[in-house]
């Protein structure tokens, strides 16, 4: 046989070689992982549940899921074990920022105005009122109702669709 027949052979073998390495190298940091657990770590199911860790056995372990229920689990059911800001953050809603002593953006832009007086203050202080209705060039608002009788030609009446044009 040549080395050309041999060569798909030869890297299908080392392609499976590198695949079954790094499952093995996955399966090693989960074991690591799971190994890494404490009373009072937090952690996640495969299933999805967070819970405490509350006792650590040979191959299971017992997981406080809230007051008064306790759950046993496989040890091979842990699907991560979570930091404790991380598990406080999914699981209370605590948001343990660094930031926190920075200074907070207000939600309206009231503090950005230099006065301390609120917006609606200062346009009640105000002499004169500002308009900003669009007028009619004859002075009457766009939007007044003109009477039948007052039409004119330049304003041709309404009708419902009938019309002399052929």
């Amino acid at each position: 046989m040549s080395l050309v027949t041999l060569l798909p052979f030869i890297v299908l073998i080392g392609a499976m070689f590198l695949m079954t390495r790094s499952a093995k190298k996955k399966q090693q940091q989960a074991i690591e992982m799971r190994n890494q657990m404490q009373p009072g770590s937090g952690v996640r199911t495969i299933g999805g549940m967070y819970a405490t860790v509350k006792e650590v056995n040979e191959d299971t372990v017992l997981l406080d899921a809230g007051p008064g229920v306790e759950l046993l689990f496989a040890k091979n059911a842990i699907g991560a074990v979570l930091s404790d800001d991380e598990y406080n953050r999914i699981v209370h809603g605590i948001e343990h920022d660094l930031k926190s002593d920075a200074d907070i953006v207000p939600d309206d832009a009231s503090s950005l105005t230099g006065t301390d007086e609120p917006a609606d203050a200062a346009a009640a202080s105000d002499d004169k009122s500002v308009d900003l209705g669009k007028k009619d060039p004859a002075g009457e608002p766009a939007d007044a109702v003109v009477p039948d009788e007052v039409r004119t030609d330049a304003q041709p009446k309404k009708t419902d669709g009938d019309s002399d044009a052929k």
